[in-house]
């Protein structure tokens, strides 16, 4: 077992949450991909985008569901500094996790988060554990609490 998976784990345990992780032999590296492997409607995946604060130099994490698109712009003024692209060093560095597995717990440190309202849609929404072929379930307001995240607009509106 992965580091990473042990950690989101563990960090399940100590929040209370009682899920069990899910190995998805499909993968489940994009939220479309997760959807399918686990029979859910897409907005039920909650992504984790990374983006830089080009001002601070660390990373920020938007908690969203899997058919939304992060609008650069507002999470920008939602974060309070320019946002640009974080690379896989940083993300690895700051949050423990490789691209296509970031999980909201079990970060191995914290990171400043938001969350996009339209996941509180769903009773369950499910998240990456760790790596891009483990995913559990939670409830969403568990999660958020768990990113301490805040809710903010950044969305990107529909055309």
């Amino acid at each position: 077992m992965s580091k990473s998976l042990k950690r989101v784990k563990q960090a399940l345990v100590d929040l209370g949450i009682d899920t069990e992780v899910r190995e998805m032999s499909e993968g489940t590296r994009t939220a479309a991909d997760a959807a399918r492997a686990v029979g859910c409607n897409l907005d039920q995946i909650a992504k984790s985008i990374i983006f830089r604060g080009e001002e601070s130099g660390h990373v920020i994490l938007f908690l969203t569901a899997g058919g939304n698109q992060v609008d650069a712009g507002k999470a920008s003024a939602l974060a309070g500094e320019p946002l640009g692209k974080a690379d896989a060093k940083l993300i690895r560095a700051e949050t423990g996790f490789a691209i296509g597995g970031v999980s909201p717990v079990g970060l191995i440190q914290n990171v400043r988060a938001f969350y996009d309202p339209r996941l509180l849609a769903f009773e369950t929404v499910w998240a990456a554990a760790g790596t891009p072929r483990h995913v559990f379930p939670a409830p969403p307001s568990a999660l958020i609490r768990a990113a301490s995240a805040v809710e903010g607009d950044f969305i990107e509106d529909a055309p």
